[in-house]
């Protein structure tokens, strides 16, 4: 496997050894200084970003290497200058390449063409990075991740398509509840639900979210209305996706000892209260933390050619 560009890419062995290298990584955060010894690692950022930047950007360092931030207005892609050929000359310079865009599209083209791996550091219908520091901080807390069950309420898009990929490629239980018209499209449900199969997990769909957190140990959410969404469909978004707004009176209905967790940014107030993202039950930071040991693991499992993909 040379590239991470979704969720879906990862086998079952290849997301446990993620998760052993990522935890590794916690405990020993520079213990494999050399990997980009002398090396660059260009990051492409076409969407803003805080955590995939700064995350990328110190798990490449602690790598050994050097992180090379780069947007649209840096490049000659703006010029005319074709993908295929701005991958082949940034492979032949870079260890890998780390890219944050829009079209999922550009990015397998990237990938196609670039002689180093990719990894998709979110687009509009992926964010694997997300997913695997996700899972990371619910074994980290609960210790394991089979027989708990993780909770989405709100929009199913790219985040929640990863983490119900992810969840289900471990064994776990993974229900949505998302509004008619916003779950995950149906070919992520059917994978997820084939992988679930296999693995010993669960997904389910609703359209209710009291029922989505019933026995549930986490309780995920992200933002309504997400980057490069339309400024005409902000009302809508907002008007659709109130009811499923995460508050102590939701998280009741959880299981006494479940966590809240968010992909960050939040919008305290819209999509999560902040009694629950600011309180006891709330992972959204140790969440965030875990970006960096994550993305190491990512790095390092695919420069040392250690993830086998679906084939």
């Amino acid at each position: 496997m040379k590239d991470l560009l979704r969720a879906a890419d990862l086998t079952g062995d290849d997301l446990t050894l993620l998760l052993r290298l990522a935890a590794g990584f916690q405990t020993a955060p520079e213990s494999a200084p050399d990997l980009l010894a002398h090396r660059i690692v260009p990051m492409y950022f076409a969407k803003p970003s805080t955590r995939t930047r700064l995350s990328t950007a110190a798990a490449v360092t602690r790598l050994g290497g050097t992180p090379v931030s780069v947007g649209p207005d840096e490049l000659q892609l703006r010029r005319g200058e074709t993908i295929p050929d701005t991958a082949r000359v940034m492979g032949s310079y870079a260890a890998a390449i780390v890219i944050r865009t829009f079209s999922d599209t550009d990015v397998a083209d990237l990938a196609a063409a670039a002689p180093v791996p990719v990894v998709n550091a979110l687009t509009d219908g992926h964010h694997p990075l997300q997913a695997v520091a996700d899972l990371l901080t619910v074994q980290e807390h609960f210790g394991h991740l089979r027989g708990h069950r993780i909770a989405y309420v709100g929009d199913g898009g790219n985040v929640a398509r990863s983490l119900m990929e992810a969840a289900a490629i471990a064994g776990m239980d993974v229900t949505l509840a998302t509004p008619p018209g916003y779950a995950p499209p149906d070919e992520a449900v059917a994978f997820a639900a084939a992988q679930a199969d296999r693995s010993g997990g669960a997904v389910t769909l609703t359209n209710e979210p009291i029922e989505a957190v019933k026995n549930a140990s986490v309780v995920y959410t992200d933002v309504w209305v997400s980057m490069g969404d339309p400024d005409d469909q902000r009302e809508g978004r907002v008007r659709a996706l109130a009811p499923y707004r995460v508050d102590e009176r939701l998280m009741g209905h959880a299981r006494d000892d479940a966590v809240f967790m968010h992909c960050l940014p939040a919008h305290r107030g819209q999509e999560v209260s902040a009694e629950v993202i600011d309180g006891e039950r709330s992972l959204v930071f140790r969440q965030a933390a875990n970006r960096l040991p994550a993305t190491q693991a990512v790095l390092s499992a695919l420069l040392t050619e250690r993830l086998e993909g679906r084939r």
